[in-house]
């Protein structure tokens, strides 16, 4: 056995994934799962742990792996998170877990996302379920989002015991993982469904079509709903543009509406009821991960897409294999490049994307070095779609209908990281309504820190 190299994992071809929605990564069978697992070396002082977020006792899954006691791995996986087989396909585990394990300083590390996907999609398959409280506390939590922030407290509540109501603003649970993340990488119904089942199956109630500050505000959970206390999950919907000229143009979209037109409504389906925009030639301005989401999905639906990020790909935040797979599907990655008009034509649908070459300069408060204009330097890219992939921010909803609700200057929560407390007594935040867009598995923290700080309050 290769113990310095990873065991490979099957995937679509390239050129056949790019012209559908259907998973890329295959994922390990038991064989090629018991043979990774046993490159572990079972480390008494596992870094691995401390680079986890929900803090899964990761060599101790792998151990039950390794001894082929797949059940056995998945329980000790599901008393840290509720969300197994979505965090092993969408987790950057190359910056957390995988990136702190010592079998990486002389070789590849161990694949603990493969395994992870691999034991939560054997135990869904099998019927498996966590186990969930032995007795009930009789007190009520409200949690607001079914994103992955909400389903963790949630889950990790009723664990404990509490009678816990999530209310969900859509039609349909799930949040990011349903409306932001593309089939290709997360499907729907064989996972994500399933894993909100095997949180309802822990007692959770879920409540849709529920728009907290509209048809109910936290004041009213608190005072009139006999809730003792309050989870805000509530994520990061709102979307950001650059302010160019231009960006009012037909054929101008949001990430974040773009791909919930795709993901949650169906749009890539030929016999579905909700309009998508199937442009030729497509411009993705952004280069993180629903950067790379937007234009995978915009090749599968027939487009040329171009990649336009101002810096160099070393600075590209999304994830290295998602690069890698957009490359491999033929997107068009024009780097050190930056918009600055939107160019339309006499119908006011755009017609091109005008553009300066940037160079890195000195770094700025990230980190990064800062992109400056190159004088002259101007060009168009061709195309008649544009999908600005920027970044989101709360909305803003929750925070002005709920009294001494504290906020900052990007109009995210103000909360305590270690347990999620906010300003008003029995109220606590997580996730992206609090950091602004970030990763699943953080949110999944802050949910689980959530928890914790409701548990310790009602247990006063």
């Amino acid at each position: 056995m290769d113990v310095l190299n990873k065991v490979p994992v099957r995937e679509q071809d390239a050129k056949v994934r790019a012209t559908n929605f259907e998973e890329v990564c295959l994922g390990y069978n038991q064989e090629e799962a018991m043979e990774e697992a046993a490159r572990c070396i079972n480390c008494k002082n596992a870094q691995c742990i401390k680079g986890c977020p929900v803090s899964i006792n990761i060599p101790g899954f792998i151990e039950k792996v390794k001894e082929g006691d797949i059940e056995s791995a998945y329980q000790v996986i599901s008393e840290a998170s509720a969300l197994p087989a979505v965090c092993g396909r969408v987790c950057p585990q190359e910056s957390q877990c995988e990136g702190k394990c010592i079998r990486g300083i002389k070789g590849e590390p161990i694949s603990i996302g493969k395994l992870e996907r691999f034991v939560a999609d054997w135990a869904r398959e099998k019927g498996i379920k966590p186990e969930g409280a032995k007795e009930k506390k009789g007190k009520k939590v409200a949690v607001i989002g079914s994103g992955p922030a909400g389903l963790t407290c949630a889950g990790e509540l009723a664990k404990m015991g509490y009678e816990v109501t999530i209310f969900e603003a859509l039609h349909e649970p799930g949040g990011v993982l349903v409306y932001g993340i593309p089939e290709f990488r997360l499907p729907k119904e064989d996972v994500v469904k399933k894993e909100i089942e095997n949180v309802k199956s822990l007692g959770v109630k879920i409540e849709t079509n529920v728009i907290v500050g509209k048809s109910v505000t936290i004041d009213e959970l608190l005072c009139e709903e006999g809730f003792s206390a309050v989870f805000i999950g509530s994520g990061a919907g709102l979307p950001k543009f650059m302010g160019i000229p231009g960006e009012n143009a037909n054929g101008v979209f949001s990430a974040n509406e773009y791909l919930t037109r795709s993901n949650l409504m169906k749009a890539f389906r030929e016999d579905s009821d909700t309009p998508i925009m199937r442009g030729k030639k497509v411009a993705v301005v952004g280069g993180g991960n629903v950067a790379m989401d937007a234009a995978r999905t915009a090749l599968r639906l027939g487009a040329e897409v171009h990649i336009v990020y101002r810096r160099s790909e070393e600075e590209l935040p999304a994830r290295v294999e998602e690069v890698h797979h957009a490359k491999e599907e033929g997107i068009i990655f024009d780097l050190l490049t930056n918009p600055v008009e939107i160019l339309e034509d006499e119908n006011n649908w755009v017609c091109g994307m005008k553009c300066i070459r940037m160079e890195l300069g000195e770094p700025d408060a990230s980190g990064r070095r800062r992109p400056v204009e190159v004088p002259g330097s101007e060009f168009v890219i061709d195309c008649d779609t544009v999908i600005m992939s920027l970044g989101t921010s709360p909305n803003p909803l929750i925070s002005s209908t709920t009294k001494g609700l504290e906020t900052n200057k990007w109009k995210c929560i103000v909360a305590d990281e270690e347990f999620g407390k906010t300003s008003k007594e029995g109220v606590y935040a997580g996730g992206d309504a609090v950091t602004g867009a970030a990763t699943v598995i953080l949110a999944m923290g802050a949910g689980k820190a959530g928890a914790k700080g409701i548990d310790e309050y009602l247990s006063k």
